[in-house]
């Protein structure tokens, strides 16, 4: 039936509806839920604290930074901060909805800044452009029978830890987390398992249980949208964009500033899970995963993580993996210029912090969601831990910024190559065998069931 059809049914089959009164309270009580919705998420960007480590945010801000990082003059979109501030301050609703709006405008229509060196780097925009720019090596063949399952629930079980040993330190920085903690190689409060960063891969999980070897990105942005009730940053902006219809790539590319922060870094490692020893095919997934929400460099962060992952299944020597996940990036990409910079500084200095804090100074013009800081943290977290899991732990949180994030991502790598049976009890204990989301239809999660069925993708997948 046409679409005109159905209408012209719908209302010749409506009667009016006789009000003894009128409907003022209808409108009311419609209306007011909308508004409030609204002026509440609009406020967001303006002041909000994270919510594992209440560390400080202004999205307003972070979206001009991240459009001059991505090379464009933001003069004109800095101009409007102080409207948008005043409007907060005085709680002035209506001024804020325009402050946000005019802002965001004054971003989408920057002028390209020919003098930032942004430009100086290659933009790579597919897959096939990236492939062709990096020599992949071949798969290694991996025993896909009890011990995948194995080394993938070391993996998930060390993820899970990272991200709940650093979700409260996010957002901070290195000096500032040694002032208030003396000794972050324990937890630093009781670990809970609630995080944002997890619930994309466990969609994209659902989506290759759901369509198999076909899984496309549109297949994985639909689990993000039946399951995810609200993203940050370039996700938000991406399942805005799905919601209206724009799909993958164009949902991370369109209007959003934050597409080359570390949402889709910070999910890399389970398609190294799917693909394990295989880097080539892991970094085509994880590309296919990224650009649902992120774009370039965002997308080469994931691929970076994937690769890690994928190799750990064959390869312990940390420093040696490091090295070869960093081949792998393109070195014309800024992403290259980054981690390679990180490397330099790791092989030339004597411990993690000598290296750290020229990594520090040369990219504090980017916000701590970025990827750059947090992937040159995940390089030196990988070279100084000594293959040691608190190690490891301990320089990922007194190096600071999304420490969750780097501490998941880059401890699933150390459970993949030395297993679950090594990571000291004092982590794991706490944690038991439960994962707690926020998920539509995944509240509460078993780890090794959770491993299984992630095990289970790879062994579908491998059947090619």
């Amino acid at each position: 039936m046409k679409a005109w059809e159905i209408e012209k049914l719908s209302i010749e089959s409506q009667i009016p509806v006789h009000f003894e009164d009128d409907t003022k309270e209808l409108w009311e009580e419609q209306t007011y839920d909308t508004e409030k919705y609204w002026d509440d998420a609009i406020k967001i960007y303006w002041g909000s604290r994270v919510p594992g480590s209440l560390a400080r945010d202004t999205m307003a801000v972070a979206a001009i930074q991240a459009q001059e990082n991505r090379g464009y003059k933001v003069k004109d979109a800095e101009n409007l901060l102080l409207s948008g501030f005043r409007a907060v301050t005085e709680d002035d609703a209506a001024a804020l909805q325009r402050a946000t709006y005019e802002l965001f405008e004054a971003c989408r229509n920057a002028e390209k800044d020919p003098e930032s060196d942004f430009w100086n780097y290659t933009q790579y925009e597919s897959f096939s452009q990236y492939a062709q720019a990096v020599s992949f090596p071949a798969p290694v063949k991996i025993d896909m029978g009890k011990s995948l399952e194995e080394k993938i629930h070391a993996g998930w079980l060390s993820q899970i830890v990272g991200g709940a040993y650093g979700t409260c330190m996010e957002g901070y920085t290195t000096d500032n987390i040694e002032k208030a903690y003396n000794d972050v190689r324990r937890y630093v409060r009781k670990p809970n398992t609630y995080n944002d960063d997890v619930t994309y891969e466990l969609a994209l999980l659902c989506a290759y249980e759901r369509c198999g070897k076909a899984t496309s990105s549109r297949d994985i942005a639909y689990e993000w949208l039946s399951r995810i009730s609200f993203g940050w940053s370039a996700e938000d902006m991406a399942l805005r964009n799905l919601r209206c219809g724009i799909l993958p790539p164009e949902s991370g590319r369109f209007n959003n500033p934050f597409r080359e922060w570390i949402g889709a870094q910070m999910r890399g490692v389970i398609l190294g899970q799917i693909r394990p020893g295989n880097p080539a095919k892991a970094a085509e997934a994880a590309w296919q995963d990224a650009e649902i929400s992120h774009y370039n460099s965002g997308v080469l962060g994931e691929v970076f993580n994937a690769l890690l992952c994928s190799m750990a299944f064959y390869e312990k020597d940390l420093r040696k993996l490091t090295e070869a996940a960093i081949a792998l990036m393109p070195e014309d990409s800024q992403y290259g210029s980054v981690v390679r910079f990180a490397l330099e500084r790791c092989k030339t200095s004597s411990g993690w912090l000598e290296a750290w804090r020229p990594c520090e100074k040369k990219l504090e013009r980017y916000n701590w969601v970025h990827t750059f800081p947090n992937a040159a943290i995940e390089v030196i977290a990988l070279w100084f831990g000594n293959g040691d899991f608190t190690d490891m732990m301990e320089i990922c949180g007194r190096c600071g910024r999304d420490v969750d994030c780097n501490a998941a991502q880059i401890m699933t790598v150390w459970g993949t190559a030395f297993g679950a049976g090594n990571i000291p009890p004092y982590w794991t204990e706490p944690i038991g065998d439960r994962l707690d989301t926020y998920m539509r239809g995944m509240k509460q999660l078993s780890i090794k069931k959770l491993s299984k069925r992630t095990a289970d993708v790879a062994r579908l997948l491998a059947e090619e």
